[in-house]
């Protein structure tokens, strides 16, 4: 046989260089593609674990809140029960010194039944004259009941209750001065209004005016020219029907100061001197009724006594303090 020429063994050493390189090519691929594999795993671990471990932590930190609102319910429990103690402690303390006093005013040989029971008609009356005023209005009524009182607590000698006739003496000479009751001043003013409104003219005095001329003066006594629509009321009917209504309001003004109702009683008088107006031409006679009307509305129809009730009330806690 021919021996093998040398191009022929050179082909024969690339080729077996071409695979061993493309089998080297391989494993690298493979280990590198193992590599890719073992990394990714190992991250997919890791980030279970770390999602494990976030999952634990707030476990955890739930389980710390739930403590933590659990102490804060318990010390609140704690205080709430701190306070009702601290409350019974002082309820106990004032039930000892109620009954302190309570022997106290047993053992004292000044009380006695005939004092107790002037003290309790003392109350009875200034309660009455105090309700008496605040309700009624009857000052008179309420200036009697206080001068009772002043006699019934001028029998009580003790000297324990002068403050309790201080008190008394302001109250009723405050009582005093306040002269007649308001309700009685503006509804005497408001009849007197009233009974004033007749004497008004009907009619405006004829002008006896120089440049007129000579036939409007001679005949301005016998006729009378008016515009058709002038405000005030000629007519008969229109007159009686604007009397009654301003009468009607009148007497609702007077039946608001019965009440002690100031806004009705306002608005009543407003609408009078509306009334006013339609029924009488303007005059000076006119200007000062309705001047009288606006002086009437500010009127007040209260009693007004601040220091009303304080007598009382120093001697129910007086009573309550020696009890």
């Amino acid at each position: 046989m021919p021996s093998p020429t040398p191009a022929a063994g050179r082909r024969g050493s690339t080729a077996l260089a071409w695979f061993v390189a493309l089998l080297a090519l391989a494993a690298g691929g493979w280990f590198a593609w193992h590599g890719w594999q073992a990394r990714s795993q190992r991250a997919l671990e890791i980030e279970a674990q770390t999602t494990q471990r976030l999952g634990a932590l707030e476990q955890r930190i739930d389980a710390l809140r739930q403590d933590q609102r659990a102490q804060a319910q318990r010390l609140q429990q704690a205080s709430s029960t701190n306070r009702v103690l601290r409350d019974e402690l002082l309820g106990i303390g004032q039930r000892a010194a109620l009954l302190e006093d309570s022997i106290s005013a047993l053992a004292d040989p000044d009380r006695n039944g005939a004092q107790a029971l002037r003290l309790d008609e003392l109350e009875l009356v200034l309660g009455l004259a105090q309700q008496r005023l605040r309700l009624a209005g009857d000052l008179d009524g309420a200036r009697r009941g206080y001068a009772l009182a002043t006699s019934l607590l001028d029998g009580i000698h003790d000297p324990a209750w002068l403050g309790l006739r201080q008190a008394l003496v302001q109250e009723r000479s405050a009582l005093e001065a306040l002269g007649d009751d308001p309700r009685a001043i503006a509804a005497g003013r408001l009849q007197a209004f009233a009974a004033s409104l007749p004497a008004l003219p009907i009619t405006t005095a004829a002008r006896d005016d120089v440049t007129l001329p000579w036939w409007r003066r001679a005949f301005a006594r016998i006729i009378d020219v008016r515009h058709a629509d002038a405000a005030v009321a000629i007519e008969p009917g229109d007159r009686a029907a604007g009397l009654a209504a301003l009468q009607l309001e009148l007497t609702l003004a007077q039946a608001a100061v019965e009440r002690r109702d100031r806004a009705g009683y306002r608005d009543a008088l407003a609408r009078a001197e509306g009334w006013t107006t339609r029924l009488w031409p303007d005059s000076p006679q006119l200007r000062e009724r309705r001047a009288r009307l606006r002086a009437l509305r500010g009127l007040s129809l209260a009693i007004e006594l601040p220091t009303l009730g304080t007598t009382l009330e120093q001697l129910r806690s007086m009573r309550a303090g020696t009890r």
